[in-house]
């Protein structure tokens, strides 16, 4: 059964972004405004955006239990309700995405574009172009909200293991009381429904943008590598690749991969800068990424 709480949460679905970008410039030295003072950012659960984000998760953490994700997967199972090519998709995400951050007035094309050039700066050549393509589109699962019309709380927020006891390590854990499946005795354990050692993809974790942009990868059948599929289905995930959490779960593979997860965070909560990216420019490198590891349509 799904809760309903009539609470204000986000403005929109990229205010969740905003709100962790400030928050790691607390923990992490990073500044997602170059000219503010580091002194600007100590306050940040004064700032309203913490409440609306704080009331997101109220209602995340009620209702993303075992069963609405395995609805939510079933739903999203066979792709085609669209079909358009990646470039297509990013530019229609521009549109329809308002974004309210007071810090820039960058459209979600041009934040893309920062994310990947950023990527390809530290990363440069041939050898890593499907990192600078993994900065393009990581965030192109919000598809989900902007397109399709899902509520905020199925497409963002940190993701989670369902199916098994939630960790107190999860961001605004006290919420999880409200969730049905904190009742059920099952999923009281550390393992749950899951194995040790099982392989994370073998672990039902929260609904979100993560989820959904890895099936339209390997659905469409990307050709991204291993290392790229990660870091599109668990950025999202910082319980385990913050907090250290989960890892009892992990197989082999997982830890090995674990790293580039890590890696990618930094520029996923990267620094907004004010000079924008040239997007006729910049275009036709990212046009030839694109057509290297993903065919011409692809099914949404």
């Amino acid at each position: 059964m799904r809760i309903i709480l009539k609470q204000e949460a986000l403005k929109n679905v990229e205010e969740w972004q905003e709100y962790k970008e400030i928050q790691y410039s607390e923990t992490h030295g990073w500044a997602t405004n170059a000219d503010k003072k580091k002194e600007e950012f100590r306050n940040f659960k004064k700032n309203p955006r913490y409440e609306r984000v704080r009331n997101f998760y109220c209602i995340n953490h009620t209702n993303q239990t075992y069963d609405f994700v395995l609805k939510m997967k079933k739903k999203y199972q066979n792709l085609g309700k669209m079909e358009m090519g990646v470039w297509e998709a990013l530019e229609m995400l521009d549109k329809f995405v308002d974004d309210s951050d007071p810090d820039t007035n960058l459209s979600q094309m041009q934040h893309a574009l920062q994310t990947a050039e950023a990527i390809r700066k530290e990363y440069p050549g041939e050898k890593y172009d499907w990192y600078h393509l993994v900065g393009l589109i990581h965030d192109m699962g919000k598809f989900l909200s902007c397109v399709y019309g899902e509520e905020q709380w199925t497409v963002v927020g940190d993701t989670f293991p369902v199916g098994c006891k939630f960790s107190d390590k999860i961001e605004f854990h006290e919420f999880f009381i409200r969730n049905p499946d904190s009742k059920e005795p099952k999923f009281q354990s550390k393992f749950g429904v899951y194995t040790k050692g099982c392989g994370l993809d073998k672990v039902h974790l929260s609904y979100g943008h993560d989820e959904y942009l890895y099936q339209v990868c390997i659905q469409n059948k990307s050709t991204l590598p291993l290392q790229a599929l990660y870091m599109i289905r668990y950025h999202s995930f910082y319980p385990w690749h913050k907090e250290g959490q989960y890892m009892e779960l992990c197989n082999k593979t997982d830890l090995e991969m674990l790293k580039w997860v890590k890696d990618f965070n930094q520029f996923d909560l990267y620094s907004k800068a004010h000079e924008e990216p040239n997007v006729k420019e910049l275009s036709k490198y990212y046009k030839n990424v694109v057509r290297k590891y993903f065919p011409e349509k692809l099914k949404w």
